[in-house]
């Protein structure tokens, strides 16, 4: 739960950051003293209490018969785990054994924003063999993450977990924990696989079409396809065979094994710590309650399936019964590979893990065309229940989708009348450029969609319009403005940007917000792949339909050319970040700077 307090004033700042130049040097571990290709060991270890010592270096990680170079945190990817206590002052400090800048962000922790740590937003970065004191004492309680938000330094193995423990009694009954840090590796360099992506969106895909291929479609819209110069198989930018999908540095040869006895109420902390990965998560055979979503205590729900978009982090409770080995499976949304954990009852025992499922097709829904919503609701809140599930809606369309005649003599440009790329239909905060390749003509909000390729199996999933919290708010204010803010990119380009506005293009006009205002955000995706978009130093509420008990993230996936709305109330001062999570996105320049107001000095 989130305990805020009143916020530092203006020379509070200024007397915490004359502490910080004042800190005297903190000696270094043998392994980070000249040992530049070290090896880098895979696994999680744990630290706590009043002072917490990181040292980022660099080495030689392998798994999975791949080896490559790796920015390794105390010597190990991930790096620690991090314990701390709701309430408890904990100092971190933070050495930087690096021949380059780096820094560490505290995912979903609130905290005054000079300690944030976004180089260029709230503070200027460790400097090659410099340190940074962050003094910290945690207003909350629950599961998040820590990362690099230096260069594309992620990617390569800086990141790790955190727990803050409540400092009032849990909600959460559980006899054993399990933290589930999902990741990847590659022995690429993440700078060439920046190039790669700019020179071809597509480069690492393995799932292209040809002539040859119909996934069910009709000639007409395989031709759409072709016009648009893009394929209903282009889930992922990055995936496998590039990439080795990971549980807490440990690719799936590695045969992780995670004990449990039976009847133990068993909680499992999932964090989505990958640089481009969504994952769906199921443990066949055991159902899953889960219980908190981004660090917020949620009402219970059972389900056998969710997805977890990058930077998502969720706890689930599961129950086995018996003695046995239950496979608790990470596939990757565009189902080209898996990370994999044995939950056993008995050392040595293993799970047998499903099969990879067939890659997910977009649709047109995913281009934006609001009458074939799945899940959808209003921005307001308002339930589309008299829309059946997977439902085309004609008289919006125009025309049957499943008739070659219908789509005879319309280019995918036109499509029945309605252009793809009509930038008429953006309002005028949107930088009409090259950036923008694509307009969604009738985005809908999707919170009741459980994710590309999980809409139509047979089990229970996921969806964030089942998120309820679990604490009624009985003082929620009504926002006192609206704003919309645009995903926009041009995939055949790789570029990406906010109302077409790239962050380097973006200087000196953040985004602001007066103290204290209530604010709904409306973030409108225009393109056709999913953006977790995740807003640094406060949480917001998604608009799911839940009213008073709408929940609490710091992270929101904004489904293809469809929208998603959360409420915010300003109340954290400062300079934050506010991007997409898919690391090579916000690299291009998908992000942006919300600057909150500072209240009135005492």
């Amino acid at each position: 739960m989130v305990n805020r307090n009143i916020p530092l004033s203006r020379r509070d700042m200024i007397g915490s950051l004359a502490a910080l130049a004042g800190a005297s040097a903190l000696p270094m571990p043998a392994w980070a003293m000249g040992q530049i290709e070290a090896p880098v060991r895979g696994g999680i270890d744990e630290l706590s209490g009043g002072k917490i010592d990181l040292h980022i270096g660099s080495g030689r990680f392998a798994t999975g018969g791949r080896s490559g170079q790796a920015v390794a945190v105390n010597g190990s990817i991930p790096g620690p785990l991090i314990r701390l206590k709701e309430g408890k002052q904990t100092i971190l400090n933070i050495h930087n054994m690096l021949d380059e800048d780096s820094s560490i962000h505290w995912h979903g922790l609130l905290l005054p924003f000079q300690f944030d740590g976004v180089p260029g937003i709230s503070f200027p970065g460790i400097k090659p063999g410099d340190h940074f004191q962050v003094p910290l004492t945690p207003r909350q309680s629950g599961t998040y993450w820590w990362h690099s938000h230096s260069g594309l330094q992620e990617q390569m193995g800086h990141y790790g977990p955190i727990i803050i423990e409540s400092a009032g009694p849990d909600p959460v009954q559980y006899d054993r924990e399990h933290v589930i840090l999902l990741s990847e590796f590659t022995p690429m360099h993440p700078h060439s696989i920046m190039k790669k992506l700019k020179a071809g969106e597509g480069y690492f895909s393995e799932q292209k079409t040809s002539a040859t291929d119909d996934y069910g479609m009709s000639g007409a819209e395989k031709r759409m396809w072709g016009r648009m110069r893009m394929m209903p198989t282009d889930i992922a930018d990055v995936s496998a065979p590039a990439y080795t999908y990971m549980i807490n540095g440990h690719g799936p040869d590695d045969g992780l094994e995670l004990p449990f006895r039976p009847g133990e109420r068993v909680r499992l902390r999932i964090i989505n710590g990958s640089a481009m990965t969504f994952f769906n998560i199921r443990l066949p055979g055991l159902p899953m309650t889960v219980v908190q979503a981004d660090g917020q205590n949620v009402q219970p729900v059972e389900v056998d399936e969710l997805q977890i978009g990058v930077a998502e982090t969720y706890d689930v409770i599961v129950t086995p019964q018996h003695d046995g080995a239950f496979a608790l499976a990470a596939e990757s949304m565009d189902r080209s590979g898996m990370a994999q954990a044995s939950l056993t009852s008995q050392a040595g025992r293993k799970a047998t893990f499903p099969a990879l499922r067939d890659p997910p097709l977009l649709s047109m829904t995913d281009m934006g065309h609001g009458g074939m919503d799945h899940g959808g609701m209003d921005s307001d809140g308002m339930d589309h229940e008299s829309m059946n599930h997977g439902s085309v809606d004609h008289s919006q369309m125009g025309h049957s989708m499943d008739s070659d005649s219908a789509m005879e003599g319309h280019d995918m440009d036109g499509m029945g009348g309605m252009n793809m790329r009509d930038t008429s239909l953006l309002p005028p905060t949107v930088k009409v450029g090259p950036g923008i390749d694509m307009v969604a003509m009738q985005p809908q909000d999707r919170t009741g969609y459980p994710g590309l390729g999980l809409d139509k199996v047979s089990h229970r999933v996921l969806n964030y319009r089942m998120l309820k919290s679990l604490e009624m708010d009985h003082h929620k204010r009504e926002p006192e403005r609206q704003m919309e803010l645009h995903l926009t990119g041009n995939m055949e380009r790789y570029m990406w940007s906010f109302d077409g506005r790239k962050f380097s293009a973006v200087g000196d006009a953040p985004i602001r917000f007066g103290y204290d205002e209530r604010v709904r955000v409306k973030l409108v995706n225009d393109t056709m792949m999913a953006h977790p978009i995740h807003l640094h130093g406060m949480f917001f509420e998604i608009v799911n339909g839940q009213g008073h008990y709408q929940p609490k993230k710091h992270t929101v996936i904004v489904q293809p050319g469809s929208s998603a709305t959360f409420d915010v109330t300003s109340d954290e001062p400062g300079d934050w970040a506010f991007h997409c999570h898919l690391l090579y996105h916000m690299h291009a320049g998908m992000m942006q700077t919300v600057s909150v107001a500072f209240p009135k000095d005492a």
